[in-house]
């Protein structure tokens, strides 16, 4: 018989679409689409990922909270050779070219653009754009959708490995990012990769139903179609479930049916197809990694909870000498009445021991947390410290202990070789001027953590503005806490010295006596600040919106109380043009400088905190004041929604109009919403 050949090919338009064949195809270029995407926003962050392997907090995000057991927390500080070091006109070689730089830190101000009530920055809109771009293309290129809608219920499965990566908070991608872009900074990504999760199924889902009404197939009945419904529904209940109203008022409502009904999404999905094994195995894998190093990281500490007044409760969580930076936040449950399976997010307010000043006067040697009274959990915590403590002497911050440790209230330590060595000055809390009587109890708490922290590094640029809302401070004053014990030890020399020149400090609260909170913490980093080891100007400014008991005023060194609302671009403007360590607010119609008060902004002329500050004034009038900023600016900014896009918006319109003169302006916001 002879050979005829290989059969003639049959014409596309007379194929049979193989959707089994086909779609699987375009399943995995998505896959690889958003693959080389992750990939290509690593090499962007290795720059800042080698820093952090440098400087060793990327451990942070391994090991956990430690403590020192060898006991050598304190850390002495070798008194070096002081010298006046003048401002460098222009920029230095941190920053590279200056036209370089101009050109894209105007380019990366478009990104910060944020409208109000919306969530979410141009940056953010743009990769979500580009996303559901990608979607489309995918679902729709070479597809017979409306005959066979396979295509999507493909594309549906390809959203499970990207939708637990974004989720996990102990994820790899996270920690390639660097320090600053944790799990809460990658959630919106989760939530609308989810969403177009849900989008694929309904898709795959309405035209599967319209076929079957078509040819008249029974919707229910078979396995494939009721497994499929059933999909579905809880597809619908954890996006119902996952909407913002739900997340405030319900939360661990939302838990609970988040983590059932996904779990049960996922036997339901085995049921109704073969393919889904492929898809399900990866995120079983990112899920399995996040437990796992969770509980590595998870701790059961001694503390103490103080309660300050019937709206804020500090934690001092006694042996946590590092492992931490400032920024930095714990997920915190405390043992205490039936609330013990409850945990919730909590800012650390304090740099290590090592680094800061806080954790050093805290009298524990720990970390501080602080939980402003806003639901039902905090509330019964302030309630349970309020009526089970007993009232202790204590000033809150410095002496959150009862009073402190005695050795960190010597003048003299000894270290390991017996030599007698000096305590730096600067870095001593300052002693109690205003005592008073706190409740105090003893629990126990465990930490899982720490996560994110600041993506800017504040230490590089010479001015930096920090803005706080409300509790929000608890992120900003960790993060001043860390500047001025790096500028004490590390000084101005070499290339690991800090850059830092002048800090604007400010803090928007409601009422007068929300001040003293805080109020001894911002005393002794702001005693310390004046010393002339640091070579730091730093301006403290305490917006009230509320005038109700002015006279708790506290008299922090160097600080302004004002009755108005801040503007953050006001304050950005006048710290980039001003060379005074003031700033426009002081002379405000509605300062407290106006009201019958004896204490305002001010201390006694006498008080050793007084001196400290006129010898940092002298300091600063030797070395030469700022007259602008060239070296770059640094804003961090944290609190509810409507400030954090007060504060983008104000940082892109700077960069737009005062980049170039300024050099690189930074920008973090961290917005305590859930």
């Amino acid at each position: 018989m002879s050979d005829a050949g290989a059969p003639p090919p049959v014409p596309p338009e007379f194929q049979i679409y193989n959707s089994y064949i086909i779609d699987p195809i375009w399943q995995r270029k998505f896959t690889i689409i958003w693959a080389s995407a992750l990939g290509i926003s690593v090499l962007l962050a290795l720059p800042r990922f080698l820093k952090s392997v440098r400087n060793g907090s990327v451990w942070n995000d391994v090991t956990g909270v430690l403590e020192d057991v060898r006991g050598a927390g304190y850390e002495p500080i070798v008194q070096r050779e002081k010298k006046v070091v003048g401002v460098k006109s222009g920029r230095d070689g941190r920053f590279g070219s200056g036209m370089v730089d101009g050109v894209l830190n105007r380019l990366s101000s478009f990104t910060l653009w944020t409208i109000p009530y919306v969530g979410l920055d141009a940056g953010q809109i743009f990769i979500i754009t580009i996303y559901f771009l990608t979607l489309l293309l995918t679902l729709s290129l070479q597809s017979q959708l409306i005959s066979n809608p396979n295509r999507a219920g493909f594309l549906a499965l390809s959203h499970l490995p990207p939708l637990f990566l974004l989720s996990s908070k102990n994820s790899l991608f996270s920690l390639l990012l660097g320090p600053g872009h944790g799990w809460e900074k990658l959630n919106y990504l989760h939530r609308w990769c989810g969403r177009g999760l849900f989008l694929c199924a309904g898709i795959h889902g309405a035209l599967w139903i319209r076929n079957h009404l078509q040819y008249g197939l029974p919707i229910l009945g078979q396995e494939k179609e009721g497994s499929g419904v059933a999909a579905f529904a809880l597809l619908c209940v954890i996006v119902l479930s996952s909407l913002k109203v739900v997340r405030v008022c319900w939360y661990q409502v939302f838990f609970v049916v988040h983590i059932v009904a996904m779990v049960s999404f996922y036997v339901t999905i085995c049921y109704h197809t073969i393919y889904a094994s492929p898809w399900i195995l990866p995120p079983l894998g990112f899920y399995g990694l996040d437990l796992l190093v969770r509980m590595l990281r998870h701790r059961i500490k001694d503390a103490t909870l103080v309660a300050c007044d019937d709206q804020m409760t500090l934690i001092h969580v006694h042996d946590a000498h590092k492992g931490w930076t400032a920024g930095q936040h714990v997920r915190l449950r405390v043992f205490f009445n039936a609330r013990i399976f409850e945990s919730h997010p909590l800012t650390i307010l304090c740099a290590p021991p090592d680094v800061g000043v806080v954790a050093r006067g805290s009298g524990s040697g720990g970390l501080v947390l602080g939980a402003r009274v806003t639901g039902d959990w905090t509330r019964a915590l302030n309630a349970y410290a309020r009526s089970n403590g007993i009232a202790v002497e204590s000033n809150v911050g410095a002496q959150g202990m009862g009073g402190g440790d005695e050795k960190q209230q010597t003048k003299e330590k000894i270290n390991a070789k017996g030599n007698e060595i000096e305590e730096h000055p600067s870095l001593s809390p300052s002693l109690p001027t205003d005592p008073k009587y706190y409740p105090q109890v003893q629990v126990q708490v465990m930490l899982d953590g720490p996560y994110g922290g600041s993506s800017v590094d504040i230490g590089e640029y010479e001015r930096v503005l920090l803005v706080a809302g409300g509790s929000g401070l608890t992120f900003t004053l960790g993060l001043l806490d860390d500047l001025v014990g790096r500028c004490i030890r590390r000084g101005r020399g070499g290339g690991s010295g800090e850059r830092t020149r002048r800090v604007e400090f400010a803090w928007c609260v409601k009422s007068f006596g929300c001040i003293d909170w805080f109020a001894h913490m911002l005393m002794d980093i702001a005693t310390a600040a004046a010393a002339p080891d640091a070579q730091l100007d730093l301006h403290i400014t305490i917006f009230v919106t509320c005038l109700c008991n002015p006279e708790a005023v506290p008299p922090i060194p160097n600080c302004d109380v004002v009755i108005q609302r801040p503007s953050v671009r006001r304050l950005l403007g006048d710290l980039a043009s001003s060379s005074s360590s003031s700033s426009s607010y002081t002379s405000a119609a509605s300062s407290v400088s106006e009201l019958p008060l004896e204490v305002t902004n001010g201390f006694d002329a006498n008080s050793k905190t007084h001196k400290d500050v006129e010898k940092g004034e002298e300091r600063r009038r030797r070395g030469g004041a700022v007259g602008r900023a060239s070296g770059g600016i640094a804003v961090c900014a944290a609190g509810p929604e409507s400030l954090m896009v007060e504060a983008r918006n104000a940082v892109a319109r700077f960069s737009l109009t005062r980049g170039g003169e300024c050099g690189p302006v930074a920008c973090h916001t961290e917005e305590y919403a859930i």
